[in-house]
């Protein structure tokens, strides 16, 4: 695709998907002047809170989308889990800058892994699995421990299933999804990772801008923490943040990125860096682009789906970014007035759950180690064990 169609204030965006990046996306579009549109299943959702108006329904609803198309000039989605042909079904009446073809090829471990490795960058040893022969072909070949995951679907560890050992393969026959119909999957081997990283990228079709490389601590399988910059890639000059920089824009290029795309990195004890996973919008990761950098994912994800030109990013100071989750949400309201320092967000979600993610906070700060130690400190987030 070439560059977005340029649009201007007074233009209505349409976003399937009305979470808290949607909410975010929304928040940003209309400081931007832009009206928006939000089409989710859930009544008063976090982003038509903020939005002007919500049409209620399900995302692979084709008449909603339709109708979605018809009341906006741009269409875009806050996660992956879209019906791609919904959206193709829509595009002769709605610009659609994001394309569905980087929706397919996320929405797809098998499409996903080969995008990535055709652009020479590295992931995890890979094969794909359909039945329990691939799957001990695949062990025998890539070996223990690995990872069995669905191609399609799952996240924060649904969908995923760690094999050590002989005993785990013939257990895989009796657990969900793969018991019954064996789920379409990929078996990936384990990688020796010094740490879990990510880096943003944001596009408008033509240009490409790049955000530092962060951190990220994991619990559960549900991001915990993300420190800004990752602390080896402080200096843009580094190794790391140039190796991170280059492959994001490598793939950029390759799916004519508009809008922002979040590249999910393995970095190696070695140094090298591994790509894990793409997700076709703002991520968890970038939420402490808001007070910390000198334009934020969602500005840029929102002026490469209307065509407006990007500045490179600046990092104004280094950050600490921690999720709430709903067992959070209490002990850290307790301590909102005794920290004048926290940035706090909250999604706005009516129903509180644990392990749901129910806000974030972020703390600006000269020594991120330092504070995200004085953030484990407080104990509101004593019950997430070290994965």
């Amino acid at each position: 695709m070439s560059k977005a169609r340029l649009l201007m204030p007074g233009s209505t965006i349409g976003i399937v998907g009305g979470g808290q990046l949607g909410q975010m996306m929304a928040l940003r579009a209309k400081y931007m002047g832009f009206r928006v549109g939000v089409l989710d299943p859930t009544p008063d959702c976090p982003a038509a809170q903020v939005g002007d108006w919500q049409i209620e329904a399900d995302y692979d609803d084709t008449d909603a989308i339709r109708q979605l198309a018809e009341r906006s000039d741009v269409l875009t989605y806050e996660f992956e889990n879209v019906d791609a042909d919904a959206l193709d079904a829509v595009s002769d009446i709605v610009e659609i800058p994001q394309g569905t073809d980087l929706l397919r090829v996320t929405q797809d471990r098998i499409q996903e892994k080969t995008f990535i490795n055709k652009h020479g960058i590295g992931t995890a040893p890979w094969r794909p699995v359909n039945d329990m022969d691939d799957l001990r072909a695949a062990v025998a070949e890539i070996g223990l421990p690995a990872v069995l995951k669905t191609t399609r679907g799952g996240y924060d560890g649904h969908g995923q299933f760690v094999l050590r050992d002989d005993a785990d393969i013939d257990r895989v026959a009796q657990v969900r999804p793969w018991a019954g119909d064996f789920a379409p999957s990929i078996l990936e081997g384990f990688v020796d990772f010094a740490y879990e990283a990510s880096i943003l990228v944001s596009g408008n079709g033509e240009q490409y801008v790049t955000y530092p490389v962060v951190r990220n601590i994991h619990r559960n399988n549900i991001l915990h923490i993300t420190i800004a910059p990752a602390e080896e890639a402080a200096d843009p000059s580094s190794p790391l943040a140039q190796a991170a920089r280059d492959l994001a824009l490598r793939l950029a290029s390759g799916f004519q990125l508009a809008g922002t795309l979040a590249i999910e990195l393995f970095v190696l004890r070695d140094g090298r860096v591994l790509v894990n996973e793409l997700a076709p919008r703002p991520h968890n990761s970038g939420h402490y682009t808001i007070e910390a950098c000198s334009i934020d994912q969602f500005e840029a994800h929102v002026r490469g789906i209307v065509g407006w030109p990007l500045p490179e990013p600046r990092l104004l100071s280094p950050a600490v970014m921690v999720n709430v989750l709903g067992q959070h949400v209490a002990p850290t309201r307790a301590l909102i007035a005794t920290h004048p320092e926290w940035f706090t967000h909250d999604y706005g979600k009516a129903e509180v759950k644990h392990d749901r993610k129910m806000g974030h906070i972020t703390v600006l700060t000269d020594d991120p180690a330092a504070e995200a130690a004085r953030l484990e400190a407080t104990g509101c987030w004593d019950d997430l064990k070290k994965d």
